[in-house]
């Protein structure tokens, strides 16, 4: 075994702490000395090589504000697309019907209402449906591995949260780490925060990899936010790492890549082809893919895009994206997963709630007529949907389906949809979703209701980059004729803050004023940030004053 020094390793958290919901296990239970020789060593190891492709991101795009860098797939990775014969891995043990996957944060009354739902797996997200707080994110660790041992269970004086069968027996886990653009700034490794990827991944994998191997599932992962392939390459060194210093077999981890970025919708062969050992896949991330799109090309007036009720999977550069995704999977014998339903049942309005779940129907029955072989719920009353669809496949998947489809460069990148138009409203409906997702996610919580949808971080972005988008290029509005500038946002802003306060379900101790702050000059174009999620990161860590001797742990 490697020997960690954790000397310079400083924790700004407390390390003892009372249980949450009277489990038995603690927060000493998760950061144990091993526990975090693990994740310091995964750390000091590759960390480097992470900070080196974020700075490649920042390349790419000063390249493209410059028109010297135009998307087209890659001319130095031509023999891995050309290549007939690799394949990715074979479906792993509990993962080879995917055709329903529900999707939340590792709250601990949410995982024990996913693992009841009657989905097949279930992707625990510490990412864009989590807000990042260290309770979140630690004790989110204490639910996984308590929810793996049997022993979530517990009451609340409302409700008796339990599960209904063994976890063996239940929905398939799959964890989904923070992206490589995020810290975790309650644990310093040598004066810089650690990696939030590593943290994540580490933390889940070192507790729970063996106990889920013994019950037949696992470990297995979804990868955020990946913008080139050599990212997924470090991802699977990472994976290589893990299992050697465990003692486990190389391709027992699978991953799922999510395609959520329009970097990485050029380079979906050679992604799985990086990580075929321990692929499961690639996945539509839809709501961030239409970001990524519009953040990348936000200086291009010919790629502006309208109001965001426009924008659908149909939109030519979506059903493109959609299209090759499916057909590259299959070719390469993996899963194609779909997309998200957001939406949340409409209790007191029978007939909103019957159309609601007809579109949401609809969109399913497009993703497995299209050719996927799954697709994501983030509500347990939308399983049965899900299900009844993806029986029509007849099969477990359907890899073995490789529609005949021919996407070239163009196509990614076709945002012309037919009778657009930007309006007063569509900036309203930015603004007031983005507040509204920014202020909860101030307070803690990640995965928000709004409008009957069920949102997360994706929401707030595309808010604020169509926002920026307008602004920059000064669209004309369809309904008034005049253009949309920075002095008629930032008035539309005030009003909605003022609004979205008085109506705060929390009264004064509302943060929309705080979400305003760091939303008006993502606004009104005076700058653009890589991702609200590290804007906004640290209004939400609660440090200690002095660090726990990490090296003093038994």
């Amino acid at each position: 075994m490697v020997k960690v020094n954790l000397e310079n390793v400083k924790l700004y958290a407390e390390i003892d702490s009372t249980p949450q919901f009277s489990s038995k296990t603690t927060i000493a239970d998760i950061l144990t000395k091993d526990a975090l020789e693990f994740i310091v060593l995964l750390h000091r190891t590759f960390n480097s090589k992470r900070i080196e492709l974020l700075k490649n991101r920042e390349l790419i795009q000063s390249e493209l504000n410059s028109n010297e860098y135009q998307f087209d797939f890659l001319p130095e990775t031509q023999k891995i697309r050309d290549d007939p014969t690799w394949q990715g891995a074979i479906p792993a043990p509990g993962l080879i019907n995917r055709s329903s996957e529900i999707t939340g944060p590792p709250l601990r009354n949410m995982l024990v209402n996913a693992l009841n739902s009657e989905v097949n797996t279930y992707m625990v997200d510490f990412e864009d449906s989590s807000s990042p707080t260290w309770e979140n994110m630690i004790y989110g660790q204490v639910n996984l591995y308590d929810a793996i041992r049997n022993q979530i269970d517990f009451i609340t004086p409302r409700k008796q949260y339990k599960l209904k069968d063994h976890i063996s027996k239940l929905p398939t886990i799959i964890v989904r780490p923070r992206g490589w653009h995020m810290v975790e700034k309650h644990l310093y490794v040598d004066d810089e925060p650690i990696s939030a990827s590593i943290f994540d991944f580490g933390l889940f994998f070192y507790h729970n990899a063996k106990e889920l191997i013994e019950i037949g599932r696992g470990p297995y992962f979804y990868l955020p936010k990946m913008e080139h392939h050599l990212e997924v390459k470090l991802w699977n060194d990472i994976f290589c790492v893990a299992q050697d210093y465990i003692g486990m077999k190389r391709g027992t981890i699978r991953a799922t890549v999510l395609i959520e970025t329009l970097p990485a919708a050029f380079q979906m062969e050679e992604i799985i082809y990086q990580i075929r050992q321990h692929s499961s896949g690639l996945n539509c991330g839809r709501w961030d893919y239409i970001f990524s799109t519009i953040k990348k090309l936000r200086n291009k007036s010919e790629h502006v895009l309208p109001n965001r009720d426009q924008v659908t999977m149909t939109s030519p550069f979506m059903d493109a994206y959609v299209k090759r995704l499916i057909n590259t999977c299959h070719r390469r014998g993996v899963h194609a997963m779909g997309g998200m339903a957001a939406q949340i049942p409409i209790k007191d309005d029978p007939i909103a709630n019957a159309k609601a779940m007809e579109k949401v129907h609809n969109d399913k029955w497009r993703e497995m007529t299209n050719g996927h072989d799954g697709s994501w719920v983030a509500h347990p009353a939308l399983a049965p949907i899900c299900n009844e669809v993806f029986s029509n496949m007849g099969t477990a998947n359907q890899i073995y389906r490789i529609p005949e489809v021919t996407i070239v460069a163009k196509d990614l990148l076709n945002t012309d949809i037919k009778g657009a138009e930007v309006t007063t409203k569509g900036i309203r409906d930015n603004l007031d979703i983005g507040l509204q997702y920014m202020e909860a996610w101030l307070r803690g919580s990640g995965c928000v209701p709004i409008n009957h949808l069920m949102e997360d971080a994706a929401t707030a972005e595309v808010s604020r980059c169509q926002l920026y988008q307008w602004v920059k290029h000064n669209v004309i509005l369809k309904d008034t004729g005049k253009p949309i500038t920075s002095d008629l946002t930032s008035t539309i802003l005030a009003e909605e803050v003022e609004k979205l306060s008085a109506s705060s379900p929390v009264g004064v101790a509302n943060k929309f004023s705080l979400a305003a702050k760091y939303f008006l000059p993502e606004i009104t174009g005076e700058i653009f940030s890589d991702f609200l999620t590290t804007l906004l990161y640290d209004e939400i860590i609660t440090p200690t004053q002095s660090p726990v001797d990490l090296s003093k742990l038994q």
